[in-house]
C-alpha cells in the first residue's frame, strides 16, 4: 500500500500567504481554502486530503485581497507618474538650467526618477507575491521620494498663487505619509539584514557630498551679487554761428563683476541749471534739455567684462541766452542676473506706443497712464521646479514722462498682476530682488560748467575758420 502524502499548510504570511508542504518539502503557497483545493488537485490528491494545519486553522485566512490590490495599484500609478513628472523636470534641467548646480540638480532629479520607475515594479511584487527580497527596501525609498518631492514643492508655493500643482503635491504628500505608515507597520525593510549599517553609510557621505557641492556651485554662486556701474561724461562742444550749440555726451553702462545680466530699459538726462554740491538738492530752477535710451535693443545682454556705450549729441538752441551756470547728465538702467531667469526673445520687438496698444485693446487699466511705450515678455525661471512652483511670470517695462526727469517703471508678476518694482522699498521687492536680482543701477553724475563748454566751442568754432 502506497504511503499517504503528509501535506502541511504553515501560518500565515503579511500578506496572508500560507507555505504548503508536502513530505517536508515547499511545494506552493496559498491564500485561501479554493487555492488549496486547486493546488490538492493539482499535486493529484484529493480535496478532503489530511492537512496538518499550523497557525490557525482552515479558517485563518487574513488576505484581504480587494484591499492589497487596491493599495498596490495606487502605489504603482503613484509611482510611475512620479517618475513621469520627474524624468520630464530632470530631462529639461539637464539640459536647458542656467547653471552648472542647476544641471546637475537635473541629473539628481532624473536619477530619482528611476528610483521611482524601479519601486512602481517593485510595488507589483510587494503587494502580490513578494518574490523579490529587496522589494519592500525599494518602495519605501520610492515613497522617501514622493515625500521630500511633494513637501517641496508645497514650500517652494507657499508664497505663490494656489494651483492645480498645489492640489497634486498636497495629494502626493499625503499618499506618501499613509503609504510610509503603512510600510513601516509592516517592517517593509526586514528583508534587508543590517538596514541600520546601509543607511549610516550611504546618508552620511552622500550627505556630506551634498553639503559641500552645494555651498561650491549653488549658494557661492547664488550669493554673488552683480557688480554694474553707468555714468555720463561732456565731451566735445561745437558752435554753429550764434545759434546753436552741440554739447556730445558720452554715456555708458559696464559689467565690472562676474554675473551676467539683462538690461531692461535705460535712460539719460541732460539738465541745465544752476552749480550743486554734493549736499545741496537738485535745483527748482533746473530745466531738462534731452533724455533719451543708450542701451539699444531693450533687453540685450551684458556679460562679464562688456561695455555698452554711446556717444550722443545734444542741441542747445540761442546757447548765449540760455543762462545756464552748468549743465549736468545722469544715467540710469534697471537689471536682471541672467543666472536666474531667461528673458523671451519676444522681449526685443514688443515694444509698442500705448495709444497703438489703447486702440488694439491690449492695455490695462492699472498700467501707467501717461507712459510713452511698452516692453513685454514672458520670462522663464532658472530650473523647471521654479517654473512649476511660480507658475507664469511676465516682465512689463514702461518708459514714464514725468516733468523734467522722465523715468522707467518695470514690474515682475504674474499674467493679469501689475506689482511695480520700488527701489525705495527694498521690503515690498524682497522676493522680485531675491529671485531675480532685479535692480536700478543710478550712475554717476557729471556736472560742467556752462561757460567753459560754451567758451570750448567758442574755440573750436575760432580754430576752424579760415
Amino acid at each position: 500500500m502506497a504511503k499517504t502524502p503528509d501535506v502541511t499548510v504553515g501560518p500565515p504570511d503579511g500578506l496572508g500567504w500560507r507555505n504548503v508542504t508536502v513530505n517536508g518539502k515547499t511545494a506552493g503557497k496559498v491564500r485561501s481554502c479554493r487555492e488549496l483545493g486547486e493546488f490538492l488537485r493539482g499535486a493529484g490528491l484529493a480535496h478532503d486530503h489530511p492537512v496538518h494545519w499550523l497557525g490557525g486553522d482552515s479558517g485563518v485566512w487574513p488576505d484581504q485581497t480587494c484591499r492589497r490590490r487596491t493599495v498596490g495599484t495606487l502605489m504603482f500609478a503613484g509611482f510611475f507618474s512620479t517618475a513621469c513628472l520627474l524624468g520630464w523636470i530632470g530631462w529639461i534641467d539637464c539640459r536647458n538650467a542656467l547653471t552648472f548646480g542647476g544641471r546637475l540638480a537635473g541629473y539628481s532629479v532624473l536619477a530619482a526618477a528611476l528610483v521611482e520607475l524601479a519601486a512602481a515594479l517593485a510595488a507589483v511584487d510587494y503587494w502580490h507575491r513578494r518574490e523579490r527580497r529587496y522589494s519592500g527596501a525599494v518602495v519605501l525609498a520610492g515613497v522617501v521620494i514622493v515625500f521630500l518631492c511633494s513637501s517641496s514643492l508645497i514650500l517652494l508655493q507657499r508664497a505663490e498663487h494656489f494651483t492645480g500643482w498645489s492640489v497634486a503635491a498636497i495629494v502626493f504628500l499625503v499618499g506618501s505619509v499613509a503609504a510610509g505608515a503603512e510600510l513601516i507597520r509592516s517592517r517593509a525593510w526586514k528583508a534587508l539584514r543590517h538596514p541600520q549599517r546601509i543607511a549610516i553609510g550611504a546618508i552620511v557621505p552622500t550627505l556630506l557630498a551634498c553639503v559641500n557641492l552645494a555651498y561650491a556651485q549653488v549658494y557661492v554662486p547664488y550669493a554673488t551679487s552683480p557688480l554694474i556701474t553707468s555714468g555720463a561724461e561732456f565731451r566735445e562742444a561745437s558752435l554753429v554761428g550764434t545759434g546753436t550749440m552741440y554739447v556730445t555726451v558720452h554715456v555708458f553702462v559696464r559689467n565690472e563683476g562676474r554675473v551676467p545680466v539683462y538690461v531692461l530699459g535705460s535712460i539719460y538726462w541732460v539738465h541745465g541749471g544752476a552749480v550743486t554740491t554734493m549736499s545741496e538738492r537738485r535745483p527748482l530752477s533746473e530745466k531738462l534739455i534731452y533724455d533719451g535710451e543708450f542701451v539699444t535693443p531693450a533687453g540685450r545682454e551684458l556679460n562679464p567684462g562688456e561695455e555698452v556705450a554711446q556717444d550722443v549729441v545734444v542741441e542747445i538752441r540761442d546757447p548765449y541766452k540760455a543762462g545756464y551756470e552748468a549743465l549736468r547728465a545722469q544715467t540710469e538702467a534697471y537689471v536682471v542676473r541672467r543666472d536666474r531667469m531667461t528673458l523671451g526673445a519676444e522681449y526685443e520687438q514688443s515694444r509698442a506706443n500705448v495709444k497703438t496698444l489703447q486702440k488694439e485693446g491690449k492695455w490695462r487699466p492699472e498700467e501707467p497712464w501717461n507712459a510713452q511705450y511698452r516692453n513685454e515678455s514672458g520670462i522663464s525661471n532658472s530650473s523647471e521646479i521654479l517654473n512649476i512652483a511660480r507658475g507664469p511670470q511676465r516682465i512689463t517695462v514702461w518708459r514714464v514722462p514725468s516733468g523734467d526727469r522722465s523715468r522707467i517703471d518695470v514690474a515682475v508678476s504674474p499674467p493679469g498682476d501689475i506689482m511695480v518694482f520700488d527701489p525705495d522699498n527694498p521690503l515690498y521687492n524682497k522676493p522680485v530682488i531675491e529671485r531675480y536680482g532685479l535692480s536700478k543701477v543710478r550712475g554717476s553724475q557729471d556736472q560742467t560748467p556752462y561757460q567753459g563748454l560754451l567758451d570750448k566751442a567758442r574755440s573750436t568754432q575760432e580754430g576752424s575758420a579760415p
